[in-house]
């Protein structure tokens, strides 16, 4: 029997020690493994044309082009491929752009190993990956003064698939959504599916920033 396909990876980051710490950690797990490196923004973009990987490990300050930029033009050329951004400092501005570029994840630098792995696989998958550091605040940005009005658009969903993009927007799993909701794991991808298809959204991540800009969180008390 075959193994399955391991997951294909691009570093991009201008400093070589880091890419190289990634490479080690990437290469030691037997399901992924790293396709290309790229030392700034625009050669990331050209790395990412022509390996044509299934995440990559994107750092936000980079010259010529940088991370969230270069993330961007990944996304919109490259729709397969999922984009997790790192960076060395928990910043707002930056948390809130990636969310609203449709990045598949946001991790600091400072993650234990294990959950940089971890990140890339559920990237993989399609899932949101947020650093638990930066939830919090992402949660009480959007929570916080007074109330918002919310998206029309949020009127096209039953209040099931209401309650999923909802949980979707917190950065919950299916498996974890289902657990919230007392429902089976298939009917929370059925219901974001829905979603999705409603809403015209491309994927999770685009999921996640409609959730938090159309004023569902906000309109919702913990």
């Amino acid at each position: 029997m075959s193994e399955p396909p391991r997951i294909r990876v691009v570093l991009a980051d201008d400093e070589a020690m880091v890419r190289a710490g990634l490479r080690l950690l990437i290469e030691g797990e037997d399901d992924l493994e790293v396709v290309g490196e790229a030392v700034d923004g625009e050669d990331a973009v050209r790395v990412v044309a022509s390996t044509e990987p299934d995440v990559v490990l994107m750092d936000v300050r980079m010259p010529r082009m940088n991370g969230l930029a270069a993330a961007g033009a990944v996304r919109e050329r490259h729709p397969g491929t999922q984009v997790v951004v790192l960076t060395t400092f928990d910043e707002d501005a930056v948390v809130d752009e990636a969310l609203r570029r449709g990045i598949a994840g946001f991790l600091l630098k400072s993650s234990p190993p294990e959950d940089m792995v971890e990140a890339i696989r559920r990237a993989s998958r399609g899932h949101a990956v947020l650093d638990p550091s930066v939830v919090p605040g992402v949660i009480a940005r959007y929570t916080a003064g007074p109330a918002v009005e919310l998206h029309p658009d949020l009127a096209l969903l039953t209040p099931r698939e209401t309650d999923v993009l909802r949980l979707v927007g917190r950065g919950m799993s299916n498996a974890e959504i289902a657990a919230e909701l007392y429902l089976g794991e298939t009917t929370v991808k059925t219901h974001l599916g829905r979603v999705l298809d409603k809403l015209d959204l491309r994927d999770r991540p685009r999921a996640i920033a409609f959730a938090h800009e159309s004023g569902l969180l906000a309109s919702t008390p913990d």
